[in-house]
């Protein structure tokens, strides 16, 4: 493992600890790799609508939750400016979803994640893009990270 790797695993694994909202949900921490993250979840029955397919609130919810893990795992405080989705497919009760993160460009201050959202059969649900801004600080305190 290297170094950027370790880093943005403990970054990760700190964030999660946090991550409240992620983890009622039941949103699972996969993988995670510089600028990168793989989140899942299942769809339970309380989060359909009235159409008995998952909210798209849902869905946005774990892609962001993946670009937020994906932007922070350099261990820079980094929050969303921006973000949009577009859903491809629906997904129902039981469903495995999973998101994958991946950081498109970062600047100084800025970066570009897009994020795809599929199901347990490798179906295309959603795609979303995220645009992130650092803020001050550390995900993990100097001399804290791995």
């Amino acid at each position: 493992m290297t170094d950027a790797t370790a880093l943005a695993k403990a970054c990760s694994d700190a964030m999660y600890a946090n991550d409240n909202a992620s983890r009622t949900l039941g949103i699972e921490l996969v993988e995670v790799t510089p600028g990168c993250a793989r989140l899942s979840m299942t769809v339970r029955h309380e989060f359909t609508n009235g159409h008995e397919i998952c909210h798209g609130g849902y869905i946005f919810m774990l892609a962001d939750s993946a670009f937020a893990y994906a932007c922070n795992n350099c261990n820079r405080n980094t929050v969303a400016s921006a973000a949009s989705v577009e859903f491809i497919a629906p997904a129902k009760t039981g469903d495995r979803l999973t998101a994958l993160a991946h950081e498109r460009t970062r600047g100084s201050k800025i970066g570009v994640y897009d994020v795809e959202v599929y199901n347990q059969d490798d179906k295309l649900l959603a795609l979303f893009r995220g645009d992130s801004y650092q803020i001050r600080g550390e995900v993990i305190p100097a001399g804290d990270s791995a």
